[in-house]
C-alpha cells in the first residue's frame, strides 16, 4: 500500500509550554494530558461551562513541558484568547505557531519523517499519522518520505469513510455536546480525570441511559446532498448533513427517530436525496443499516 500525504492548510498550531503547561491544560480540556508521553496525542476539546464544544482539536506532547494543539486555523486566535482568560498566574506561554508549522495527514503506511514531529492519529487505527512540519520545507519532507502528495479533499474522503467527525464540518461548534460529536467513543473525553470546564454536564450525559443524537455515517446514491442540509423523515426534521465524499458522508441525527423510521421502512431524505445511516465500526450503538 502506498503512502498518501495531504497538507491541511485549514489547520493551525497553538504551542502551550512552560513549567505549569500540563496542570494548566489538565484543568481545562476534556482529555487527560498527563497520560500523554512525548510524541503521543489525544483527541480533545475545550468546552463552555454549559458543556458544549467551544473547539475540538488533537493535542500532542512534544517534550516534558510542551504541547502542540492541532486546531482549525481560523479558531487558533480564539483558543489563545480563551486560554489566556484562564491562565491567571500559571507559568505557561501560549503562542500561535501556525506560520512556522504546517499540519500534514499521512495514511497508507507508517513512516518516520525527518525534521518534524509526527504521531499516530489517535482517533482510529486506520486513520494514519499526523505531522507538524516546518512550513517552508513541508512538501520537500513529505516527498523525501516517499509520500504521494494529494489534496486535502482526499484526506477528508479518507476521514469520512472511517466516520471521524470534525468540528465546523460535521457538528456545530458552540451548540454540540461531546457525546453528540462522538468524542466519548473516539477517546476525546477521559471520564476518570478530575474537574475541567464543563465536566459536570458531560458526566451527567455519560450516566444517561442513552444519547439522543450523534454524528453517524451515511451513504447515498450518485447525487450528493448539500453540506448542512436538513435531514427529514416525512415532515419531521431529524438532523442535518455534515461533510460528504465519494458516496459517503456524516450526519448529525436523532438516533431514536432513525431507528423508528427504519422499523417503519421510511426513507430519510436530505432535500430530494435518499440517505442511509450506518453503524460506525467503532460504535456500540446500533442502527439497522449495518456497518459503515
Amino acid at each position: 500500500m502506498s503512502l498518501s500525504a495531504a497538507l491541511l492548510e485549514d489547520r493551525g498550531v497553538v504551542a502551550v509550554f512552560g513549567p505549569d503547561a500540563s496542570s494548566f491544560l489538565q484543568n481545562l480540556v476534556t482529555c487527560d494530558v498527563l497520560k500523554l508521553a512525548p510524541l503521543n496525542a489525544s483527541l480533545g476539546a475545550l468546552l463552555s461551562p454549559q458543556g458544549k464544544i467551544f473547539c475540538d482539536f488533537l493535542i500532542a506532547r512534544d517534550d516534558e513541558d510542551g504541547f502542540l494543539v492541532d486546531i482549525t486555523r481560523a479558531l487558533a486566535g480564539d483558543l489563545i484568547q480563551k486560554l489566556n482568560l484562564y491562565r491567571l498566574r500559571a507559568k505557561v506561554e501560549i503562542v500561535d505557531v501556525s506560520d512556522q508549522l504546517a499540519v500534514a495527514a499521512l495514511w497508507g503506511e507508517d513512516v518516520v519523517i525527518g525534521d518534524g514531529i509526527s504521531y499516530r492519529d489517535p482517533r482510529h487505527p486506520r486513520l494514519g499519522q499526523r505531522a507538524f512540519l516546518p512550513r517552508q520545507d513541508a512538501s520537500t519532507l513529505l516527498i523525501a518520505a516517499t509520500a504521494t502528495i494529494v489534496d486535502a479533499d482526499a484526506y477528508h474522503a479518507h476521514r469520512i469513510a472511517l466516520a471521524i467527525p470534525e468540528g465546523g464540518k460535521d457538528f456545530t461548534l458552540g451548540d454540540t455536546f461531546p457525546h453528540e460529536a462522538d468524542l466519548d467513543r473516539l477517546g476525546g473525553v477521559d471520564f476518570a480525570k478530575g474537574c475541567y470546564v464543563g465536566q459536570e454536564v458531560v458526566s451527567r450525559m455519560e450516566h444517561r441511559t442513552s444519547v439522543r443524537k450523534r454524528v453517524v455515517p451515511i451513504t447515498f446514491g450518485p447525487m450528493r446532498p448539500m453540506d448542512g442540509h436538513d435531514v427529514t423523515c416525512g415532515e419531521r426534521v431529524i438532523g442535518y448533513v455534515g461533510s460528504t465524499a465519494n458516496g459517503r458522508g456524516l450526519a448529525m441525527l436523532r438516533l431514536d427517530h432513525v431507528v423508528e423510521a427504519q422499523a417503519k421502512g421510511e426513507t430519510l431524505m436530505a432535500g430530494s436525496i435518499d440517505i442511509h445511516p450506518r453503524n460506525p465500526d467503532w460504535a456500540d450503538f446500533q442502527l439497522a443499516g449495518g456497518k459503515a
